[in-house]
């Protein structure tokens, strides 16, 4: 079997990976190098230039000559890695006739725990979406920011009282309403330094969050390492980390207590199951990060279903957000991009089925880049009253 051709494209708010072979069999992968897709397809189609004529198989040999051809690498390059990665062992679990966590050793579980994402502009807004979740069947809440998703043209300030206080609250009354039957996965989106992160986690510790998310920058392991020493709750980070390297410095300094990687930016299945790995050798367990297309959420369920050290997958919901306003209040949420791809796993009681099919198991639909034209991330960052820029 020799490859053919190598397609990436720009599709709605993703980048697609096709790899094709001589046997007529193709493979599909994604990158999340969000806000940098374009760059990303620039680095893919270069990868592209290396595959064709060779045979797709040895899928490691691949993966480091990508890796370490150049010496220089980046989520954008990194992304276009795990794409084609992906792809790859697409091609192999269809070319053997078995689905990919066959090839990774064959399932631990038949289904994988998924939490749903919520947005909310207001408190009560954060409320009624979240009620709307666990009516739906979820048993965990993510994406859940107490900060609340406002408007990022509207400058931001809050005393430090007031902005600890507000955010509290927030987390309350989610708690009151979906109680300990949910769990709640907090996500500050890198919002506050490590002095707010620590004051804010000890407020929370009480509602007991399954986990707190990226509270700081991630890029300083030693900053999360000082919160995480000073918190009582679970830290979870890593979704922005796109190498093996980064994971190991985290983990050695017990800055994490979920892993938070991300197949489409950390180099694909082969990157995943090498930090899956050395994760459990550290006791931690995995929150394969998924914000993108059923594209990666195929790939993260097959990993998901291979690994002892899997804790619960993201499943980015849509309906339950500001993508309600002007509909009915009806509780009804659908899986993000599904409409890209011919089948999205089946979701029962807060977990979805591993796929069975081989390969990954999804396809785009036919003519997927023409029926959804790229939509790009323009550059901008939220204003804080004086000036600075938030996180958000």
């Amino acid at each position: 079997m020799k490859v053919t051709k190598v397609t990436p494209m720009l599709i709605d708010k993703y980048m697609f990976v096709e790899v094709e072979t001589d046997t007529g069999l193709t493979g599909l992968g994604e990158s999340g190098a969000w806000g940098h897709l374009e760059a990303s397809k620039t680095a893919a189609e270069k990868f592209g230039d290396y595959l064709v004529g060779k045979d797709p198989g040895p899928i490691e040999h691949h993966w480091n000559i990508m890796h370490r051809f150049g010496h220089f690498r980046g989520t954008a390059i990194v992304g276009a890695i795990s794409a084609i990665d992906m792809a790859l062992w697409d091609i192999k679990g269809q070319a053997l006739g078995v689905p990919v966590h066959q090839l990774l050793g064959g399932p631990t579980r038949d289904k994988a725990r998924v939490y749903g994402h919520v947005k909310a502009e207001t408190p009560d807004e954060m409320v009624e979406n979240c009620i709307k979740l666990k009516e739906l069947g979820f048993t965990a809440i993510g994406h859940m920011n107490p900060f609340l998703d406002e408007d990022r043209d509207n400058a931001y300030f809050k005393p430090h009282a007031r902005k600890i206080d507000d955010a509290v609250a927030v987390v309350a009354r989610v708690r009151e309403a979906v109680g300990p039957d949910v769990d709640l996965c907090i996500e500050i989106h890198r919002r506050l330094t490590p002095a707010e992160a620590v004051v804010f986690a000890r407020e929370l510790e009480p509602l007991r969050p399954m986990f707190y998310e990226d509270p700081i920058p991630p890029e300083s392991y030693d900053a999360m390492a000082r919160v995480a020493d000073r918190i009582r709750i679970p830290l979870a980070t890593g979704e922005r980390f796109h190498s093996l390297h980064e994971f190991e410095t985290l983990l050695v300094r017990n800055a994490v207590d979920y892993v938070r990687s991300s197949l489409c930016v950390c180099g694909g299945i082969t990157g995943g199951r090498k930090i899956a790995a050395l994760a459990e050798a550290h006791g931690v367990q995995l929150v394969p990060h998924n914000p993108l297309s059923p594209v990666c959420l195929f790939a993260g369920l097959h990993l998901d279903a291979s690994i002892a050290n899997f804790a619960i997958q993201e499943y980015p919901t849509v309906g339950v957000g500001f993508e309600d306003k002007g509909t009915s209040n009806a509780p009804t949420t659908t899986l993000a991009g599904k409409d890209i791809v011919t089948n999205v796993p089946a979701f029962k009681d807060g977990f979805v089925e591993i796929p069975q099919a081989p390969g990954l198991g999804v396809k785009l639909v036919k003519d997927a880049a023409e029926k959804f034209p790229p939509i790009p991330r323009r550059v901008r960052m939220r204003p804080h009253k004086d000036g600075s820029l938030v996180d958000q």
